[in-house]
């Protein structure tokens, strides 16, 4: 074989992909502030919808369906409320510290630090991790997908307590607007439905 073909099928040869390392991951998060991005979901049953997501770290998280289906779920205070649009009732409510999200809604990530991360892996040219509350393994997990260069969340797949499993693909992620504190507070959202 000559020299330029042999070279010619080594760099032909697709490379992997680094995996994304936790410390990297971390910092991602812990350099956001804020996010925005439309999202779409699909559930285990096949259920589809789209959305905008809106984040606020640490600690606060907003998802607004599209119709038909327009449900709202808001996190703040350290609660997650449920908002039912065919309902006048309370929200259903239930602690952050009850779902997975709260291991990338805290105020300072350390996954290399933590006994949370259940897996870490590369596959095609996406680093996945998969974190689980050790202490509270009942609550389900939450696994992250990401982009390098500039790391970047993608999707993720949430897992709840009742075994269902939901993935959420990110579309158009944008960091650092500004994002008024009533977007997540649950009484407001309250006080408005109320009225």
């Amino acid at each position: 074989m000559r020299p330029i073909t042999a070279l010619y099928i080594i760099f032909a040869t697709p490379v992997a992909a680094e995996k994304i390392s936790l410390n990297e991951i971390s910092s991602y998060f812990n350099a956001m502030t804020t996010a925005e991005a439309q999202f779409s979901q699909v559930t285990d049953t096949g259920e589809t919808s789209t959305g905008r997501l809106f984040i606020r770290r640490p600690g606060r998280i907003r998802f607004e369906y599209d119709p038909p289906e327009a449900t709202l779920v808001v996190v703040g205070g350290g609660q997650v409320a449920v908002f039912d649009p065919k309902s006048r009732d309370e929200p259903l409510r239930f602690p952050l510290r009850h779902s997975p999200l709260s291991l990338v809604l805290e105020r300072t990530v350390d996954l290399a630090q933590r006994d949370m991360v259940v897996a870490h892996f590369e596959a095609e040219s996406q680093t996945a991790v998969t974190l689980q509350d050790p202490e509270n393994p009942d609550y389900g997990f939450i696994q992250l997908i990401f982009t390098a260069k500039p790391v970047q969340l993608r999707q993720w797949v949430v897992q709840d307590n009742s075994g269902g499993r939901t993935h959420i693909v990110l579309d158009s992620l944008t960091q650092g607007g500004r994002l008024s504190n009533m977007l997540f507070n649950i009484q407001h959202e309250m006080q408005k439905r109320s009225d």
